[in-house]
């Protein structure tokens, strides 16, 4: 009966994944350079003494016509030398401005009140975000900005983060691995969440859903902007596989910190569209017959196990190829225990609690 019940739920794990991959892998007409529309760079950063000068000198590196691009750095209420730094690296640097969160708009708290903050002076056509963790590569503007076609409202990219243990190197694939889930739904139409530290969408479009102050509240307001805009079906909302539209981050340090940003992500999904809970209820029970292996083992058994690893590895191969990240991949097997274990907690940790921590906040 149970291998029975473990064959369904990897068949659907594996039409679930054949989905993604194609979704992920679908290609777009981009526009010409002098059709490129003005572009406002927004950064909130809150206590990043360690990491925003990294992110500084990416933004400053990146190409993009002369008059059409803009930065804007939020200090969101920072209490260490974030400020400062920004500051000292700014002066002289026309295409920077920095603002304070100090503007209360509507019931918006932290990060999204520091957001809406600045899209509310930006100038800019398109908005375009990233964290004060982030790293974009060079092409990072000019490549977004090149898949604004007629009629597109939100084009999001990949993010991969700094891998220089196993601890890094099996939340690099995850974070992969959960945005070919992502930018799969969202090419076939039917978009589930995004991430903000890689993300852009018209101005005109966040107008139209009145703003971050005319939208429930969440702890992943990215997720909740991408679903509010879709909902207007106004807009064509596009994830392209771009090397040159790569952002990379910085993983987290330790367990505890890894365990608050998986439960913010968790708290912040609860609001996702119904097909994400049946995305989400196929990775549980397959995980959890992943878990069971040991305890039911049989040779149907094994084969369906090692298939469910086979599935997750073609998921994550192609995509890492085109990214330039197949090295990653060494952290493979070190990645599917940490996936199994959190996807199988995850859920239980929301039973006892929702509260976030994030940034020294509570929310």
């Amino acid at each position: 009966m149970f291998e029975a019940i473990f064959l369904i739920f990897v068949g659907l794990y594996f039409i679930q994944s054949v989905i993604f991959v194609i979704g992920a892998s679908k290609k777009f007409l981009k526009i010409s350079e002098p059709d490129f529309p003005a572009v406002s760079i927004i950064v909130a950063a809150r206590n990043e003494e360690e990491n925003i000068l990294r992110c500084l000198f990416a933004l400053d590196r990146q190409i993009y016509p002369e008059g059409k691009l803009e930065i804007i750095i939020v200090d969101d209420r920072s209490t260490d030398s974030t400020g400062k730094i920004i500051d000292d690296f700014i002066a002289g640097k026309e295409r920077f401005k920095k603002i304070f969160a100090d503007k209360k708009i509507g019931n918006l708290k932290g990060k999204t009140n520091a957001l809406a903050n600045a899209i509310y002076i930006a100038k800019g056509e398109v908005i375009l975000t990233t964290d004060a963790d982030c790293e974009p590569v060079p092409d990072w503007v000019y490549t977004i900005a090149s898949y604004y076609g007629k009629n597109v409202g939100m084009v999001n990219g990949f993010t991969t983060q700094e891998v220089k243990n196993s601890f890094g190197g099996m939340q690099a694939l995850d974070f992969i691995y959960l945005l070919i889930v992502a930018s799969g739904t969202i090419n076939l139409g039917y978009p589930i969440s995004c991430i903000g530290n890689n993300m852009s969408y018209r101005k005109k479009a966040y107008i139209d859903v009145g703003g971050y102050e005319n939208i429930p509240f969440s702890v992943t307001e990215d997720s909740q902007l991408l679903n509010t805009i879709d909902k207007l079906r106004r807009y064509k909302i596009i994830y392209p596989l771009d090397v040159k539209a790569l952002v990379n981050s910085i993983p987290c340090k330790n367990i505890k910190e890894l365990y608050r940003q998986k439960k913010r992500w968790a708290i912040g999904g609860i609001n996702v569209p119904i097909r994400g809970y049946f995305v989400m209820t196929t990775a549980f029970v397959t995980n959890l017959f992943m878990l069971l292996t040991p305890f039911y083992f049989s040779a149907v058994w094994l084969y369906l196990a090692v298939f469910k690893l086979a599935i997750d590895f073609f998921v994550l191969y192609p995509v890492h190829k085109v990214l330039g990240l197949t090295k990653n991949l060494k952290y493979f097997f070190v990645f599917e225990i940490y996936y199994i274990i959190y996807v199988l907690i995850l859920p239980f940790t929301l039973i006892k609690s929702r509260k976030v921590i994030w940034k020294n906040r509570k929310f």
